[in-house]
């Protein structure tokens, strides 16, 4: 029998079940299954389950997670999601129970750069190695967190969790930035894994190590998280460039006699690379023609007028900017498609790239 790591907590405050739709709601939209019945919210990641139960003025946690490492991530998520959308003053969460803290996550490895190489004319091809990174190599997990240190700091700090749930982050200065990346291919001969970075126009993190970076740089990395479409079965992907690594390898693992439709928003034919889908896959590919990326609407409307074989219990897997996420979202909830036949995440919001930017 799979052992079961559990943490629960509960908390006080004037409303529970205010804030409870407040977290609910927040969550809706990434990659978590909800589900809503009365004051009990179920939260389905993988293999993982939150149960969240508002009665009066008490709220109560419970998180049942088959590693330790997303047990840890979700409570730390959790909490700082309380903290954020909690109205009163002094609010904090007791955690009970798998607290081991003053070390770094346990789903975390540091991992060393081994080759840097263009594949694409916007995506670079970055491959590391490192203790046990076989962890890594899920075929039903496939994103990883990316720690990127600052430049120049000659030893790296990494996150650790903290007593309360929350991360505890290294000083400012030393602080590195999280991004989510696909693990492309894994070569358990070689103990390496390959991972693709779309390289953007406005250059975050990611774009800036994969620009730069040579053989021996080291970045953190945590997980496998990450959910992929079913293999069997008529399937529809979408995404813009961000999900292309993700749709790449899903294609590439999927049957040969698979079947179904992939919708890929780019800004030009420049930007479109070979992919290896099966023959019974057709792939559509959508151009900006200059516009900003998350500015068109032209993947949701693509999803929309795409005829779904109801008969065949299609599966659609998309992952694209949050505001194309909740229409192509609210599209399957109102054709009627099964909770568990469609996954939808916005990888991206706009709004904060553009702030960022500012």
């Amino acid at each position: 029998m799979t052992r079961l790591f559990v943490s629960e907590a509960e908390i006080r405050t004037e409303n529970a079940e205010a804030l409870a739709a407040e977290i609910t709601a927040y969550w809706d939209g990434y990659e978590v299954e909800l589900e809503t019945q009365g004051s009990r919210t179920t939260a389905k990641l993988g293999a993982s389950l939150g149960v969240m139960e508002a009665h009066g003025e008490v709220l109560r946690f419970r998180l049942e997670c088959a590693e330790l490492g997303v047990l840890e991530i979700m409570r730390s998520s959790v909490t700082e999601t309380f903290l954020a959308l909690g109205k009163d003053e002094g609010l904090s969460l007791a955690w009970r129970g798998e607290m081991p803290t003053g070390r770094l996550f346990a789903d975390f490895r540091e991992v060393r750069l081994v080759a840097n190489v263009e594949v694409a004319p916007r995506i670079r091809r970055l491959t590391f190695t490192g203790d046990d990174v076989a962890r890594f190599g899920s075929a039903a997990d496939i994103h990883v967190r990316i720690y990127f240190p600052p430049d120049g700091l000659a030893t790296p700090e990494w996150p650790r969790p903290g007593p309360d749930g929350r991360t505890i982050w290294p000083e400012e200065a030393k602080r590195p930035e999280v991004r989510y990346y696909t693990v492309r291919r894994w070569r358990p001969e070689a103990n390496e894994i390959d991972v693709d970075f779309v390289m953007h126009e406005d250059e975050g993190p990611g774009c800036a190590f994969a620009s730069r970076a040579t053989p021996g740089a080291i970045v953190g990395m945590a997980g496998p998280v990450g959910r992929v479409a079913p293999k069997d079965g008529w399937t529809l992907y979408a995404g813009d460039e961000t999900a292309l690594p993700a749709i790449a390898r899903m294609l590439e693992e999927a049957p040969r006699e698979a079947a179904g439709v992939v919708f890929i928003e780019v800004n030009s034919r420049a930007d479109e690379i070979a992919l290896d889908a099966p023959a019974g896959v057709a792939v559509r590919w959508l151009h900006r023609r200059g516009a900003p990326a998350g500015a068109t609407d032209l993947l949701h409307r693509a999803v929309i007028a795409a005829p779904l074989p109801m008969d065949s219990d299609p599966f659609v897997w998309a992952a694209c900017e949050v505001s194309a996420a909740k229409a192509i979202r609210k599209h399957l909830k109102a054709k009627g498609l099964a909770r568990d036949r469609f996954l939808v995440v916005g990888y991206w919001q706009r709004e904060a790239m553009d702030a960022a930017a500012a």
